[in-house]
């Protein structure tokens, strides 16, 4: 009777600690980040915690943006993944191409963004938003 008290005991700990791992696993797997939520995370912190400096679009394509800006006396050219954010953008991405406002990492200068969910370093979609806008207000008399 003792022996097979002790059996029982060592199985439900077994299932236990078997049904603990499984679950950590599901916590683990259903918590991970995806790529895209990965890269809305860090336009997001570039956008609320960096600084802003003049830079120049050169080009733009259906899911990238290409720009470059000089900091301290070098030059970074880099682009931007848009498809998360193609929304907001014209459908004619040519008319973006020209001068911009580029959010930056002080510490890694090369961190950088020049549209997110929340702010645009583009002239045209601000002017473009704006006047959205006042279409959209009704006219006072």
């Amino acid at each position: 009777m003792k022996q097979l008290l002790f059996d029982s005991r060592i199985a439900l700990s077994a299932g236990a600690a078997g049904a603990l791992a499984i679950l950590a696993v599901w916590v683990v797997m259903r918590r991970r980040l995806t790529p895209d939520e990965k890269e809305r995370r860090r336009r997001m912190a570039v956008n609320e915690h960096r600084r802003t400096i003049e830079g120049f679009l050169t080009e733009a394509s259906e899911n990238q943006l290409f720009y470059h800006y000089e900091l301290a006396g070098v030059e970074y050219s880099t682009s931007q993944d848009i498809s998360a954010i193609r929304s907001v953008l014209p459908a004619d991405l040519s008319r973006l191409v020209g001068p911009v406002s580029v959010k930056y990492d002080p510490r890694n200068p090369a961190n950088s963004i020049i549209i997110c969910e929340d702010w645009s370093g583009m002239a045209s979609i601000v002017d473009a938003a704006d006047n959205q806008l006042r279409k959209e207000e009704p006219a006072c008399n």
